[in-house]
């Protein structure tokens, strides 16, 4: 498996020649992801798009301001545009030739949230994003009227509770989107997403491939006129392959100010980072699951059939194509295990032994194997933020042990990864209980860079097989860069997107398979029942130990 960050190994003559040749042509495709930390770009070849032509990230963190989960807008563009440029010096380092264009472009990003704007295209309030979960009541009675669940972090749940609040801002509101619509809106002047995207903002009717028009109709009724109507609001739905717009030359000057980059570009339509991951793990058929773990982490396992009952721990979302996916998705990924790794990582540095942050992580999850297969009695809640499949409102990150607990850094990082993995197992005993069937379950994020740790102990959480992909290291970046060269290659050959997955971009893929070892599943069991048991000690601990940090944040209108 290739590390995320690690160097492609040096291409043959005729291969770099090749690259050289696309990218001077501009025969390329290009792929955008705001993820929870890091901004990457990835530009690959648009014929093969397997073949990474270069990468280019920027490293930036949300913030908590007035007790709301946030990102000022304005490092968005510098953050891009960071990106970008390390891209192409990438491109000129690894080629000798820097892209003064690219044939297809797409944007992906966190999924849901809040960014509201007026006519005028002005932000109104500062972007909401998926981490928050003051947006209970909203989704109560959401779920309740629509009958289908609309988890907190839906973009629905965060204009219904702003209407239940009489937010001040509403009289002057025009629009709403995520962040992906909102890069796309900029880069092209058109307001539209694609509907993986479009179903974390209100529910997809899989018939038409659009906003559920029954549902629309019983929500403005619900609003009472006090918004403009919820179609005039939202964003056009877009499919897999569908066209969106071409870059414009404000577009080009906001991706790169240094005017190298021409407009033209085509565009596909937006999307969030759960359907970037199924894309990038060729996840889009029937009886198919993905896991992504990062800040957050959550499962999409795509539905032969409709879920029989509603749950509060799964929601219904779409591929990019629109098909129906059960997703569980836990505000709360492998932060805390970052956490813990940059602690050990001061302890190096300290010592006189400074070491590689890459190189700490490594040897952590390595030590993980060392543990007892229960973690050792030890329990690691990893709630940064609140998680609604653990009932909690706030986060309060605990390890948690008793006198017995047999305290060692195997089993703490044991103990830490499980954590990662936990309230996600607690969603799929429901989707388990459904009676819903899985071939096959591939995972992606940077904490499989370790060859034979997360991807095995993920393989005992869920009692399945779990793959790896060497593509995975790339991240949604790399799925977005796919599916902007999806739009010419359907246009071309008509294939659906599953048939292009398989035939041409993953035809020669080798998948790395865990297969679950028993000790795994049995530890992990033991530990998901105490887990699940300690739950009351996360519960207390939020009662118990206010959050003050909470700042005092930009006022309403100001563009952040």
């Amino acid at each position: 498996m290739v590390p995320a960050d690690a160097a492609s190994p040096a291409p043959a003559a005729s291969a770099s020649a090749s690259a050289r040749d696309a990218i001077a042509a501009g025969r390329t495709a290009l792929g955008i992801e705001f993820g929870s930390t890091r901004i990457k770009a990835c530009l690959v070849d648009a014929d093969d798009p397997s073949v990474v032509l270069a990468v280019g990230s920027h490293e930036w963190e949300n913030s908590y301001v007035d007790r709301l989960w946030t990102y000022p807008l304005d490092e968005v563009w510098t953050g891009l545009q960071e990106a970008y440029a390390a891209l192409a010096a990438d491109a000129e380092a690894r080629h000798g030739v820097a892209p003064t264009a690219v044939g297809a472009l797409g944007v992906s990003a966190m999924m849901h949230g809040y960014l509201a704007f007026d006519e005028a295209g002005e932000l109104l309030v500062p972007f909401r994003t998926w981490r928050n979960t003051n947006t209970g009541p909203a989704a109560r009675e959401l779920t309740d009227l629509l009958g289908v669940n609309i988890p907190l972090r839906w973009s629905i749940a965060h204009l219904h509770q702003a209407v239940l609040d009489a937010e001040p801002h509403l009289p002057r509101l025009r629009s709403v989107t995520t962040l992906a619509g909102y890069v796309h809106r900029r880069l092209t002047g058109r307001h539209v997403l694609g509907v993986g995207d479009a179903s974390g903002m209100f529910p997809i009717d899989p018939a038409t491939g659009d906003y559920d028009a029954d549902l629309v109709g019983r929500y403005d009724r619900l609003a009472g006129g006090r918004i403009p109507p919820l179609r005039e609001l939202l964003p056009e739905v877009l499919s897999a392959g569908d066209p969106a717009g071409e870059l414009t030359a404000e577009g080009a000057a906001l991706l790169d100010p240094s005017g190298t980059l021409r407009p033209g570009a085509t565009l596909c339509p937006p999307e969030g980072d759960a359907g970037t991951g199924m894309v990038a793990t060729a996840s889009v058929a029937p009886r198919t699951g993905n896991v992504s773990a990062g800040t957050s982490i959550f499962a999409m396992v795509v539905l032969e059939r409709p879920l029989a009952e509603v749950h509060d721990e799964l929601d219904v979302v779409t591929t990019p194509a629109g098909d129906p996916v059960a997703m569980v998705h836990c505000n709360n990924g492998a932060s805390e295990l970052a956490e813990w790794a940059g602690l050990f990582g001061r302890f190096a540095a300290a010592s006189g032994r400074p070491a590689d942050p890459d190189a700490v992580f490594d040897t952590l999850l390595r030590e993980a194997l060392t543990g007892d297969d229960d973690a050792g009695g030890l329990l690691a809640y990893n709630h940064l933020a609140g998680e609604p499949i653990a009932g909690l409102t706030e986060g309060r990150p605990l390890l948690v042990r008793t006198p017995g607990s047999r305290f060692s850094l195997g089993n703490l990082m044991r103990a830490e990864v499980y954590g990662v993995f936990a309230t996600l197992a607690l969603g799929m005993r429901v989707l388990a209980a459904e009676g819903v069937a899985l071939d096959r379950m591939l995972a992606h994020g940077g904490v499989f860079r370790t060859a034979g740790v997360a991807q095995r102990f993920l393989a005992g959480a869920l009692d399945a097989p779990v793959s790896v992909a060497h593509t995975a290291s790339e991240g949604g970046a790399w799925g977005i860069a796919v599916l902007a060269a999806y739009v010419r290659a359907r246009a071309e050959d008509g294939h659906d997107l599953d048939t292009y997955l398989r035939e041409r971009v993953f035809r020669d893929v080798v998948f790395e398979i865990a297969e679950p070892r028993p000790e795994d599943v049995a530890g992990f069991a033991a530990y998901l029942d105490r887990y699940d048991a300690g739950l009351a000690v996360e519960r207390a601990a939020v009662t118990a130990l206010p959050d003050t940090t909470a700042s005092a944040g930009p006022t309403e209108g100001s563009e952040q």
